[in-house]
């Protein structure tokens, strides 16, 4: 004979809970909810209260309340269409950037995952169990089945006590909003690079464009003097020099193709595609100059701009919260599990008679690990301070980066202009040489020292040419993409 055991019967047993012990651990609820929101652990000190306790510049509440804009955008300035092109496509189709961003998401998933730990959490169910007691070890004699169906939601809570999942979803947002600044970081640097690849391409092909007419304007004066040698009029001595002197400047074509060649490759590895793809116009010789030059009132202000700055901060912040997270293992940890559905056999219908639930607390304490909780805390503690060690670094290395930054386009500007008063007065020299050559008052090595002047001083123009645009950008670059004022 086969004995069916409803769940009927069950659920009186989990349900018969007496009033007196039911309102105990009401109690006793109440009484250890009180004490959420004791949070231990050091608080972290903002960015101002830093600088002012480190002696350092006044460093604003971290780069997070800046807008990304500036980063995004600071190379308009130029008004170059093509770099502007470039660096739009760069933005889309660059992996190194499309990798940041991924980590980004991954690390806001995260947090968001490590914040929601001190809500409590609700997990619907709904099982079927069936177990048989042979009649050989029944109580009755019998063969006995069970059978049982639940549904119902599964509950569990950790009370945060003292504070522990507070510090873990705080150092989870710090990483969060650190891995955001890597990707700004990684916009940043992307956006240089291209700029500055841009320029060199363009460098370079104004170089070997100079170079290409300074070695016609050599040949032609070699064919001149071979004339006149023919003639009697000129020695062999002037010939070799002026052919010297082609020789010296062809020499230079192969250096200014392979800059040009390498440049537009690393274009084309920058903006993920292929170098035909990159569409450049190789007629455009003009690098992108401002109008005016730029300067800086105050260095340590822009501190805020730069990426990395921001990410070293956020570092600090999320170390400092792990000392709260090892720290709240020295204190009791509760926690509370519970089941709120019904429990009836397959057969009978789910109502009222059927409720169940269930409520257990749980109580642990880390004491007897006593010496590991407090080598956990003392790392804590040493990770902290060697990110406080680190931001101070940090801060610093940006300071004499900005400010080297800022002296070296400065210099360059003045060197740019100082070599346009040269290259004025080299081509006057040059007029001069050719006026006193045709008159006869002058040989022609000299008219050659002057030539060959002109030609060295057009190459430096380009050079310099090249050079400020480069220290240009670098000095957008070190001050996070600022938007400096004229």
């Amino acid at each position: 004979m086969v004995k069916f055991i409803t769940a009927q019967a069950q659920t009186t047993a989990v349900t018969a809970v007496p009033h007196r012990s039911a309102l105990r651990l009401s109690l006793l609820a109440i009484a250890l909810t009180g004490l959420i929101g004791c949070t231990v652990g050091p608080d972290y000190q903002t960015p101002t209260k830093l600088s002012e306790s480190l002696n350092m510049p006044k460093l604003a509440q971290a780069a997070a309340a800046k807008d990304n804009q500036q980063l995004t955008s600071w190379w308009q300035v130029f008004a170059d269409a093509e770099l502007n092109r470039l660096i739009d496509t760069a933005l889309a189709n660059n992996q190194t950037l499309a990798a940041a961003q991924a980590n980004v998401d991954r690390a806001y998933a995260v947090f968001a995952d490590s914040d929601d730990n001190q809500l409590p959490k609700g997990i619907p169910s709904l099982g079927y169990a069936a177990n048989t007691t042979p009649a050989e070890v029944s109580a009755t004699g019998e063969r006995v089945t069970r059978r049982q169906f639940q549904t119902g939601v599964g509950l569990s809570w950790d009370l945060d006590l003292f504070g522990k999942l507070k510090r873990a979803s705080e150092a989870a947002l710090a990483d969060a909003q650190g891995a955001e600044y890597a990707w700004r970081d990684a916009q940043l640097t992307l956006v240089a690079q291209v700029a500055q690849s841009f320029g060199d391409y363009r460098g370079a092909a104004l170089r070997l464009q100079v170079a290409s007419e300074n070695l016609a304007n050599l040949q032609q004066t070699t064919q001149l003097i071979s004339a006149r040698r023919d003639a009697g009029m000129a020695s062999d001595l002037e010939l070799s020099r002026v052919k010297a002197q082609t020789f010296a400047v062809e020499t230079t074509l192969p250096d200014f193709q392979l800059a040009k060649r390498r440049a537009e490759l690393t274009l084309a590895a920058l903006l993920g595609s292929s170098v035909e793809a990159l569409a450049l116009d190789h007629a455009a010789l003009q690098l992108p100059e401002l109008k005016t030059p730029q300067a800086v009132a105050n260095v340590n202000e822009q501190l805020q701009q730069r990426p990395d700055v921001a990410m070293a901060e956020r570092r600090l912040a999320a170390s400092t919260a792990n000392i709260g997270v090892a720290t709240a293992d020295l204190y009791p940890s509760l926690s509370v599990s519970g089941f709120l559905g019904f429990l009836a056999a397959p057969d009978l219908a789910v109502g009222s008679a059927q409720k169940a639930w269930s409520v257990a607390p749980s109580l642990s304490w880390q004491g007897a690990d006593w010496s590991s909780v407090q080598a956990r805390i003392k790392a804590a503690n040493a990770t902290e301070q060697a990110a406080l060690a680190q931001f101070r670094q940090t801060v610093l290395n940006a300071l004499s980066e900005m400010q080297l930054s800022l002296d070296s386009y400065n210099l360059s500007r003045r060197q740019q202009l100082i070599q346009q008063q040269q290259l004025a007065a080299t081509e006057q020299a040059l007029s001069l040489s050719q006026a006193r050559f045709s008159a006869g008052n002058a040989d022609f090595l000299e008219l050659l020292d002057a030539q060959r002047d002109l030609l060295a001083a057009r190459e430096q123009q380009a050079r310099l040419t090249q050079q400020n645009f480069t220290r240009l950008v670098d000095l957008y670059r070190s001050f996070g993409g600022a938007m400096l004022e004229g």
